[in-house]
């Protein structure tokens, strides 16, 4: 049961930290930024996050 738990804990950080970057990628964009080490490191980041959610929807974990 603590692998389930542990588990659902890091999806939950996962998808969080995947929407607050998502979110300051647009604020960056608004303010003409998108050149910046920031962003890229947000793009990057969102990316990744973005293809580990789809490989748990792969195997049908979400």
């Amino acid at each position: 049961m603590e692998r389930l738990e542990a588990f659902e804990k890091m999806l939950s950080e996962i998808i969080k930290q995947a929407e607050f970057e998502t979110e300051q990628l647009e604020l960056l964009k608004s303010a003409g930024k998108e050149k910046s080490a920031t962003y890229r490191q947000y793009l990057g980041n969102r990316m990744f996050y973005k293809m580990m959610l789809e490989k748990y929807k792969e195997y049908g974990l979400i």
